[in-house]
């Protein structure tokens, strides 16, 4: 995944108009002090790949540092909550990420209301995820892994950086488009999914374009397909999903977000 160093300038240029800001910071060059820019992902996937990237541009534009802050846990909710209690300056920033529109239809009760309390400040970018396996398994094609799969119902697994999260959805519905059984492995997050895909404890993954690349081009990890209906300008060798399974369309997002100012009341 490549993030263009213009797509980063516009963020900066966005951050000086957070409509969260309050008067106070509106009365000030923003940022005046150290941003806290935080994640709801263990480090190492492609969420703190993003955060750390866009945090060091944003850095180099505005003159202060933007810390990135990894707050782990509850499916991106813990993360989301710190922003959301804290103090509505502007100085406290949440990369939102796919999951945060999930969320509210896996957990009966939240904290927060994600379209309530954060207000929206920038859009950061669209990416596929990568259907990838492990070398060692022997379909080739997407066409023979999900004759594989459905010569093996239940017995392949597919990995997930976690319940909830694109990657999960994405193979979820490859599964119900394609009509194969697959035992779902969710994981504490990308890097530690990767780990195991590398290793061969499973089978399978719809994985993210930052945390599987480099193994992909390595020959580690040999790539199927891309999420997107059309090919990735990453891997323009690899066929789109779609391709064999017709109307398949799924994608990871990445957005800027703060606490809403005002709040509203509940």
């Amino acid at each position: 995944m490549k993030l263009p160093r213009r797509q980063f300038l516009h963020l900066a240029a966005s951050a000086a108009a957070i409509p969260a800001v309050s008067r106070v910071a509106w009365a000030e060059a923003y940022p005046a002090r150290p941003v806290r820019l935080i994640i709801g992902i263990r480090p190492g996937g492609a969420t703190d790949i993003t955060a750390r990237l866009m945090g060091q541009c944003l850095s180099e534009r505005l003159g202060q540092s933007f810390i990135i802050e990894n707050r782990p846990g509850a499916g991106t909710n813990i993360g989301t909550e710190a922003v959301v209690r804290a103090a509505p300056d502007g100085y406290t920033l949440l990369l939102a990420v796919t999951p945060n529109a999930i969320n509210v239809t896996l957990y009966q009760k939240l904290n927060f209301d994600f379209i309530r309390d954060i207000a929206p400040v920038a859009s950061i970018v669209r990416a596929p995820n990568v259907m990838v396996v492990n070398p060692l398994l022997p379909a080739k094609t997407v066409p023979e892994f999900i004759a594989s799969a459905k010569a093996n119902s239940g017995k392949l697994n597919m990995e997930s950086s976690g319940n909830g999260t694109s990657q999960h959805l994405s193979g979820e519905l490859f599964k119900m488009m394609a009509g194969v059984d697959m035992a779902h492995v969710p994981y504490r997050g990308g890097a530690p999914a990767v780990t195991d895909l590398l290793g061969g404890q499973v089978q399978a993954m719809f994985a993210s374009m930052a945390s599987s690349i480099e193994y992909i081009k390595a020959g580690k990890l040999r790539a199927r397909s891309v999420t997107t209906v059309t090919r990735s300008e990453a891997l323009p060798e690899v066929p789109t999903l779609a391709h064999f399974v017709p109307g398949y369309d799924a994608s990871d997002w990445f957005g800027l977000g703060a606490q809403e100012y005002p709040r509203r009341d509940h």
